[in-house]
């Protein structure tokens, strides 16, 4: 802007000025999300005496690994194109305003309370414990791929963005789940990790109980336009 003296360059500096605030709370928002939902189903479990249902190690790997792909990628999310017609955003406003607080507490309680009942459901089936965390840290896996495409907008549904305008973020999405499925199958890593291969019906009937996190968030979405008129 300081170099050409030209108003063109001044909007779209402010445009790529709201691109880059969005995207800064985009990722905070799937940060705290997942590390919130972490928060209640160990809560969770240690309210109603039921072992650690994740191994320090297993948290590392969730929070560095599959989940640290998808908070670089997610930074890199283009514009959504319709910027410049939102109102101006008031200095003052926070970032944990009133509709970024909803999102995080729904997003969490379904997150950390669908993982307490396939916890809590996996033990009381006769599971091990080894056998109940591998199958709550793959849910959370799951939840986070989900999860992250969910975090490309506050208020348009996740079917209404190309996963192709942000390869990164698809890519890296991917790369994220083929590590945790490598790992899985390593000798060695699966054995510091405690985890093992689980059959296809398996992995279907832990997507499905993923999906339900994209449910409710497209719902909250839905109910939001509605209401704001958007």
């Amino acid at each position: 802007m300081l170099a050409d003296d030209n108003f063109a360059s001044i909007v779209a500096g402010v445009e790529e000025g709201r691109v880059a605030y969005g995207n800064v709370r985009k990722v905070i928002f799937l940060l705290i999300s997942t590390g919130a939902a972490e928060l209640v189903l160990f809560g969770l479990a240690l309210a109603t005496g039921l072992p650690l249902p994740l191994l320090a190690v297993q948290l590392l790997w969730l929070n560095l690994v599959t989940n640290g792909i998808q908070d670089v990628a997610l930074a890199f999310e283009p514009d959504e194109g319709d910027e410049l017609r939102r109102p101006p955003r008031s200095p003052r406003e926070p970032i944990f305003d009133r509709s970024m607080v909803e999102r995080v507490l729904l997003s969490v309680v379904v997150m950390g309370g669908l993982a307490f009942l396939l916890f809590q459901y996996l033990l009381a089936a006769g599971y091990t414990v080894d056998e109940a965390r591998n199958g709550t840290l793959l849910l959370m896996v799951l939840f986070e791929n989900v999860y992250v495409f969910n975090c490309r907008s506050e208020t348009r549904s996740v079917f209404q963005h190309s996963p192709l305008r942000n390869p990164l973020l698809l890519f890296g999405t991917l790369a994220a789940q083929l590590v945790h499925i490598g790992a899985m199958y390593t000798p060695g890593l699966r054995e510091v990790l405690r985890i093992q291969p689980v059959s296809m019906e398996y992995w279907l009937q832990l997507l499905l109980l993923a999906l339900v996190l994209l449910a409710a968030m497209e719902l909250y979405k839905v109910v939001i336009r509605r209401w704001r008129g958007i």
